[in-house]
């Protein structure tokens, strides 16, 4: 379990980021299970946000397994009026940022991998804390840093095919 106090250390390290970028219009930390940590998304559902990164996540991991590009670290999506950013925030969560399509996109990598370190560290930190203390439960939808599973199914008209639901982030430079 992630405590207050580990709770606020993100939701600082979220408004300084948005001090720092002034073209941010949201910020959330979420796990890779699409729940939300902490977050800064005035006129955004949080909630619905968190859900769609997780989702954004799941593809993004996979299209990076295929191509042999490694663990995920970070994902760029441009609309017509502005950018929304998901960073690896440790092994457990993510980083997404929300920006006016002004931004100069090398600031926002900058400080977003910045940001998502921390946050990565703030709450990996936390989760050991809690494991070490004995506490049970998954704090932020734990992953596993094993590469995932292939397994090898018969397909029949009536057996959905087997598939692996292992999202895993990497923060390493």
């Amino acid at each position: 379990m992630v405590s207050e106090e580990d709770l606020g250390a993100v939701l600082d390290e979220l408004h300084r980021l948005r001090n720092r970028v002034p073209q941010l219009t949201g910020a959330l930390a979420a796990g890779v299970d699409g729940l939300v940590v902490a977050h800064d998304t005035p006129g955004v559902d949080p909630e619905g946000l968190a859900a769609l990164t997780a989702a954004a996540l799941g593809v993004a991991v996979r299209v990076a397994d295929a191509t042999g590009n490694g663990g995920f670290r970070e994902l760029l999506v441009r609309g017509e009026h502005g950018y929304v950013s998901t960073y690896a925030a440790g092994r457990t969560a993510v980083l997404t940022l929300l920006a006016e399509g002004r931004v100069n996109v090398g600031r926002l990598h900058l400080e977003g991998r910045r940001s998502g370190a921390r946050i990565g560290e703030l709450l990996d930190a936390a989760d050991a804390a809690a494991r070490e203390a004995g506490r049970t439960g998954r704090p932020l939808g734990a992953v596993s840093t094993a590469p995932p599973v292939r397994t090898r199914t018969t397909r029949t008209p009536r057996t959905p095919r087997a598939t692996s639901a292992d999202a895993r982030t990497a923060t390493d430079s």
